[in-house]
């Protein structure tokens, strides 16, 4: 396998060809960016945790069934994973009030929620991301009915797995985002998990460890991140 040249550039992550077309080789930077590429910082290690983190989260989704990308590791800051024909949607579940919803519908920030809240968003980073419904989806062919069934499906799995393994460590999963991609006609996880992507307190005191201490200036960013995967059982190496 061969790396070759880079076919997409996001904000934190950089995606390159190889020379076998059903493989890509993903670079996680050390780039920290909030409130869509406006606040923008480089963090130490910070590739390197999120490579490993996702890495870790992954295996742990494949051991439970559900299918993604990811095939291994390859550096500190490189994972090889499946090509993907992704949709443009992202599928968010929320155990917990906080971030957007919290300023959309004004509802205080800790409001623990009876059930998980589903929602989509379009990705569209110059739209910042706006939330849409089934029948956006349907009209504008961005995925079919029986794509939608399954996107849902596996979020709600996805949240079933990682919310019980993140509370034996003592954390809470608030939220996450997931993509998903077409791969021979079957449905993969795409994108990552880390905590770029997603909410998680401690389940006692509620301290932040993810990507809303970069957010609001708490400080410590890759500390907490390293600090959350210790907790987690993820083998960061020095």
């Amino acid at each position: 396998m061969i790396k070759q040249a880079a076919v997409y550039t996001g904000k934190a992550k950089t995606v390159y060809a190889t020379d076998d077309p059903e493989l890509f080789v993903m670079e996680y930077r050390d780039d920290a960016t909030a409130f869509n590429g406006v606040k923008k910082a480089a963090l130490d290690r910070k590739g390197k945790v999120n490579n490993y983190f996702n890495a870790h989260v992954m295996q742990v989704l494949e051991h439970q069934g559900i299918k993604t990308h990811f095939v291994k590791l390859l550096s500190d800051n490189e994972s090889l994973v499946k090509k993907l024909d992704m949709i443009k949607v992202e599928c968010v579940i929320r155990n917990v009030v906080a971030g957007g919803i919290s300023k959309r519908l004004g509802i205080e920030e800790g409001m623990v929620l009876p059930e998980p809240t589903f929602e989509f968003f379009l990705k569209d980073d110059a739209l910042g991301d706006p939330i849409i419904n089934e029948s956006h989806i349907h009209v504008f062919k961005w995925a079919t009915d029986a794509e939608v069934t399954e996107l849902k499906r596996k979020t709600f799995l996805v949240n079933d797995i990682l919310k019980a393994w993140f509370a034996t460590a003592g954390l809470t999963l608030v939220d996450f985002k997931l993509e998903f991609g077409r791969h021979h006609g079957e449905l993969l996880l795409g994108d990552e998990f880390t905590l770029d992507g997603c909410r998680v307190w401690d389940a006692v005191t509620q301290e932040k460890f993810d990507k809303d201490r970069f957010r609001r200036d708490l400080g410590n960013v890759i500390e907490f991140y390293e600090a959350a995967a210790k907790r987690l059982g993820i083998n960061i190496p020095e």
